[in-house]
């Protein structure tokens, strides 16, 4: 049975670019820290939460129609790379030259 005064173990997953963990590992190594959850501990008890923006550009919701087959390969694209469909959409409009569409019937 835990001890009264001790914490409860809450495991939370975070997916972090690998520059961060680069930096959690050096802090690591550097710092005489024992486990990553005490960098992470650390780091969110001195975090200054009051100044925290998000860095996000304004996002704006659309529907679209499309194909089944078109859809179909999203979705099961966004579900081998593990990434969600919109992820998915938003490279392929930023890959796409501007300017160009394919006409479909092309």
């Amino acid at each position: 049975m835990a001890n009264k005064n001790s914490p409860v173990a809450n495991p939370v997953t975070f997916e972090l670019p690998l520059t961060l963990i680069e930096k959690i590992e050096a802090t690591l190594s550097s710092n005489g820290a024992r486990s990553v959850s005490e960098v992470i501990r650390s780091a969110l008890e001195t975090f200054d939460y009051s100044q925290f923006q998000a860095d996000r550009p304004e996002h704006r919701q659309i529907s679209v129609r499309l194909p089944q087959e078109i859809k179909k390969t999203l979705l099961r694209q966004a579900r081998i790379k593990r990434v969600s469909a919109g992820e998915i959409l938003r490279a392929a409009i930023e890959a796409m030259p501007a300017g160009r569409i394919r006409n479909a019937r092309d």
